[in-house]
């Protein structure tokens, strides 16, 4: 009886996997961590459940634990990211505003020698 529930908990994993890698957009942080933990979790869980004699709930227990470590881990990444990619642009803003004045320095040098 165990080995049917494992069966459809895995093809719906392989289901839900499939249907987004479908979808053409590249993985977030969030996800990759998401599935990344469920992954190791249930793995781990398995391992477990399987010394005790109970490998689907340790999977299960695993998986979703896992699941919930990786988002979290995920989601701080993305974060993170999102923080770096806005603080690039700000640098990248003031770099251009440095040069803007540096040509106008550089104008006023001339005007100042030609007068």
């Amino acid at each position: 009886m165990r080995r049917p529930w494992l069966a459809t908990a895995v093809l719906a994993l392989a289901a839900a996997l499939f249907i987004t890698a479908c979808s053409g957009q590249p993985l977030s942080e969030r996800e990759k961590g998401t599935g990344i933990g469920t992954l190791l979790g249930a793995g781990t869980g398995a391992i477990i459940g399987a010394a005790v004699g109970h490998p689907a709930a340790g999977a299960a227990i695993g998986g979703a634990l896992g699941a919930g470590g990786g988002y979290m881990v995920g989601n701080s990444l993305q974060n993170s990211q999102a923080q770096n990619q806005q603080t690039q642009s700000q640098i990248e803003q003031q770099q251009q505003e440095i040069e803007n004045q540096r040509q106008e320095i550089e104008q006023m040098k001339r005007q100042q020698e030609t007068e």
